[in-house]
């Protein structure tokens, strides 16, 4: 399977874990190691937010102060911190992804780049990995759709849209989908 980096993941309305179900992943590397990706459809609530936090001893006032949601990226090391964003600060370390998109995981930068009124971005807790072959069984599965996706589309589109507007794009109806996913 070629490399689906730059490309988002569509979870099928199968799909019923409690961190994939209805998700949109966009993923930030796909190589013969595996695969890393973020849920960019998921923000966390208020109180689940202050609970992790607390958790982590992080005092949310100076580190995600200038974000007005954090995204629940994936249950994979959910104490760090990432910044995906378009725009390459030169100050912080960044790591370029495509033209279009960044990941940065600096404290430092993340309040720069969130107040760069040339920036779009979104910080998520945590990300979702796939060891070596894993997800390419998952999408042979038929547990996801790979698609194409843009800036707008991720920075964009309200996260309570995504899963159905990335779906509507294949001429996918949900309601004459099975909740079984399998091979034929």
């Amino acid at each position: 399977m070629n490399s689906i980096k730059n490309h988002i993941l569509i979870a099928m309305p199968h799909m019923d874990s409690p961190y994939f179900k209805e998700s949109v992943i966009f993923m930030c590397e796909h190589n013969n190691d595996g695969a890393m990706g973020l849920i960019v459809n998921k923000p966390l609530d208020d109180q689940i937010l202050e609970k992790v936090l607390v958790q982590l001893n992080v005092n949310s006032n100076e580190t995600f102060q200038p974000f007005s949601d954090i995204y629940f990226g994936g249950p994979v090391m959910f104490d760090r911190g990432i910044l995906l964003h378009t725009y390459q600060i030169e100050l912080y370390e960044s790591v370029k992804l495509s033209d279009n998109f960044y990941l940065s995981s600096d404290k430092k930068a993340f309040k720069s780049i969130a107040e760069n009124p040339d920036n779009k971005s979104r910080f998520f807790l945590g990300h979702s990995g796939w060891s070596n072959g894993q997800l390419e069984s998952e999408i042979e599965n038929g547990d996801w759709i790979v698609q194409e996706t843009s800036p707008e589309f991720i920075f964009d589109v309200p996260e309570d849209k995504m899963w159905i507007m990335a779906l509507q794009s294949f001429g996918i109806e949900i309601s004459n989908f099975s909740t079984f996913g399998g091979k034929a």
